[in-house]
């Protein structure tokens, strides 16, 4: 059972770039579905209630649901030492892990208008766009730019390097996390460019979608992990 366990918890951790587990059971270190802190409509008209109802309980749920399926597959193949079966289960926890991970931070990377979204940044974050990007201004248009050309389904990132103590904008495929493109790396707004997170309202016009959702941008999240990173 030990070396069960910790399998499962290593193969959480790989997935999770180290994300806190929300739940075990029998040895098999689980995650839930986290309750978001506005309503569903409460980003219009940027985003539509119904996109949001959607994201979070269809596609969020399904990613939780298929990860932990497979952390429970994982969990027996090792138990009965098919190797083979752990290697073929190794994409299911990456795509499914990442994504439950993006949309945790997407959803705290969001806030309504009458609670402060879309309030540009302040304080040490502030001062660090316009140092390494040159303004604001010029941070938005390049995250905007690099979303729009993705192809297909993917994240568009504001990352901080706390090891340069350096901000960047990064892209990653599909649902692949942050932690992919480099350990040093924690994401602060994350913006996922995949069509269902606005085929319903935008009709396929990545542009307007990438526009329009900096109108309910927490950036006030963003600063506190940017202090707590480098604090």
């Amino acid at each position: 059972m030990a070396l069960r366990t910790l399998a499962s918890k290593k193969a959480l951790s790989l997935a999770l770039g180290g994300a806190r587990p929300l739940a075990s059971a029998r040895g098999v270190t689980t995650v839930a579905l986290p309750d978001l802190s506005y309503d569903f409509g409460a980003l219009e008209p940027a985003i539509s209630g119904e996109i949001m109802r959607l994201h979070h309980q269809k596609h969020h749920a399904t990613y939780v649901a298929n990860y932990n399926k497979a952390l429970e597959q994982l969990d027996a193949a090792v138990a009965k030492g098919d190797a083979s079966a752990v290697v073929q289960l190794q994409g299911a926890i990456k795509f499914n892990g990442g994504g439950h991970v993006n949309h945790s931070i997407f959803w705290k990377n969001l806030k309504p208008i009458s609670e402060g979204g879309g309030e540009p940044p302040h304080g040490k974050l502030g001062w660090a766009i316009d140092e390494d990007f040159g303004s604001f201004e010029a941070l938005v248009k390049k995250m905007n730019a690099e979303g729009a050309a993705l192809q297909g389904s993917g994240w568009v990132w504001l990352a901080l390097d706390k090891e340069a103590k350096k901000l960047s904008v990064e892209t990653t495929a599909n649902q692949d996390p942050l932690v992919t493109k480099g350990a040093s790396l924690v994401p602060l707004l994350g913006i996922d460019v995949w069509e269902h997170a606005y085929y319903l309202q935008y009709k396929n016009v990545r542009p307007d979608y990438l526009n329009n959702i900096w109108k309910v941008m927490n950036w006030k999240y963003a600063g506190e992990v940017y202090d707590t990173t480098l604090a």
